[in-house]
């Protein structure tokens, strides 16, 4: 069952019409025409089903009549199995329609934002912008008195009712968390795997280079689900170009690209190295959250206990690592003695931590009034022109990537990104997880004749 709701006079009754394929609702361009929900029966590509039209929504206004209109469509909303959130690209983003997303937000239902009478394709690109404000996802262009883009709608929308009338569809296996061992030669990786899944499941030698193949290894942990894949070590390039250990290293960058967390495993008693951090470069340019595993603690510190323990060395530790690789200031330590098997629970449920973050998403009205105080706060001018942010979206997540809208993007440093990405991480943590941004113009630049 689909339902129609919006503000008064953005096309619902049209859309209602041209969904069930005849004129039942009365069209006029006059507001409140609908008030009581409006049922008809419909067919899209031999699936059945229902909509609602419902009469325009409005707030703070006391009558009698739109109260009852109001509590009408929420009767509507909490009938549907999914609802169609209209609103009116001429017009632009309306007060009534922030009210509408917040309350179809609270309702849990699933939401498709329809934005009609976006009939021209040059002028969306300028529109389309500002329904991100919404925080209901991609806004989708349509015509309802053309029929424009109905097709992916109907698609769209009767996939969510299949979801909701068929709860089973959605009890699929649960994915494996996959994690990747990497490292530089003999830092300890085969050994944390097998220390890990508490069998001789790679072989282990003092000799670099051993491993050449990437090891694949499900398990579980915790009642998680987890891929554990064990990966050759990676050297500079010119060590191993020519060589049979360059396709192991070209496996061991691809492993990275279908990893969730990376492990990215160094030699406690050798400290960072130049290229431990070129393989978290590596990892953070793939997008993968990531984990320092600092193996053979026991070198450094007697294995008495001290490894579960904040100890004035690992302290002392951290603070060596954050000097040496600044970049990485989000990237936790953790201490591990892989051949003792000590600090392997900590490693996993760290891992799980990190992977939670990786897929964590900041709501749009939360990201914005954020980044909007941070500007506020800390106002950015370049080239004598001052940077303005109409609005952020998170529009995807491992790694979260932020989409910002401002007047030029050519005046955005990255120095100033990183100054948000601090905001952003005061807030919200995001543990072990690099922090994407993009930066796209609000409005187009008239082309030159």
């Amino acid at each position: 069952m689909l339902a129609i709701v919006g503000r008064p006079n953005v096309g619902k009754s049209t859309l209602f019409n041209r969904l069930i394929g005849r004129r039942v609702a009365i069209v006029e361009a006059v507001p409140g025409v609908t008030r009581d929900r409006l049922y008809g029966e419909a067919e899209w590509q031999g699936q059945p089903f229902v909509v609602i039209d419902t009469g325009g929504m409005l707030f703070g206004i006391d009558d009698p009549l739109i109260e009852q209109v109001r509590i009408q469509a929420q009767i509507a909303i909490h009938e549907a199995d999914c609802i169609l959130f209209l609103v009116d690209a001429r017009e632009g983003l309306n007060p009534v329609d922030e009210e509408i997303a917040h309350l179809l937000r609270r309702s849990g239902k699933p939401v498709l934002l329809l934005v009609n009478k976006a009939d021209n394709p040059d002028r969306w690109e300028l529109q389309r912008a500002e329904f991100f404000r919404l925080g209901l996802g991609e806004p989708i262009p349509i015509s309802a008195i053309h029929g424009h883009n109905l097709a992916e709608v109907l698609e769209l929308a009767l996939g969510a009712v299949q979801q909701v009338s068929h709860p089973h569809l959605e009890e699929e296996p649960e994915e494996p968390l996959r994690l990747a061992i990497v490292g530089r030669p003999n830092v300890g990786k085969s050994s944390l795997l097998n220390a890990i899944l508490n069998e001789p499941r790679a072989i282990v030698s003092p000799l670099p280079g051993t491993t050449r193949d990437t090891l694949d290894t499900p398990f579980t942990w915790n009642d998680q689900p987890m891929l554990l894949i064990d990966t050759a070590g990676i050297r500079r390039p010119g060590q191993v170009q020519g060589s049979l250990d360059y396709y192991a290293q070209l496996r061991a960058e691809r492993a990275l690209q279908r990893a969730d967390v990376a492990l990215i495993v160094i030699d406690a008693k050798e400290g960072l190295t130049h290229g431990d951090r070129r393989i978290a470069h590596l990892a953070v340019d793939a997008g993968r959250a990531c984990i320092w595993v600092a193996n053979k603690w026991d070198l450094v510190e007697p294995p008495d206990g001290n490894l579960g323990k904040n100890t004035p060395a690992k302290r002392d530790f951290i603070r060596l690592v954050k000097q040496q690789a600044p970049g990485f200031d989000f990237v936790p330590v953790v201490f591990v003695s892989a051949l003792l098997r000590i600090g392997i629970e900590t490693v996993l449920n760290t891992a799980l931590q990190v992977a939670e973050f990786h897929c964590m998403r900041v709501p749009t009205g939360e990201l914005n009034r954020l980044i909007h105080d941070a500007l506020y706060e800390r106002p950015y001018t370049r080239k004598g022109k001052p940077l303005k942010i109409y609005y952020a979206t998170m529009a995807e997540v491992r790694p979260p990537t932020i989409v910002l809208f401002v007047n030029d993007p050519e005046i955005v440093h990255f120095s100033y990104l990183r100054y948000l990405e601090n905001r952003v991480r005061a807030r919200y943590t995001y543990m072990g997880t690099p922090i994407r941004w993009v930066v796209r113009p609000a409005h187009k630049e008239p082309e030159q004749a």
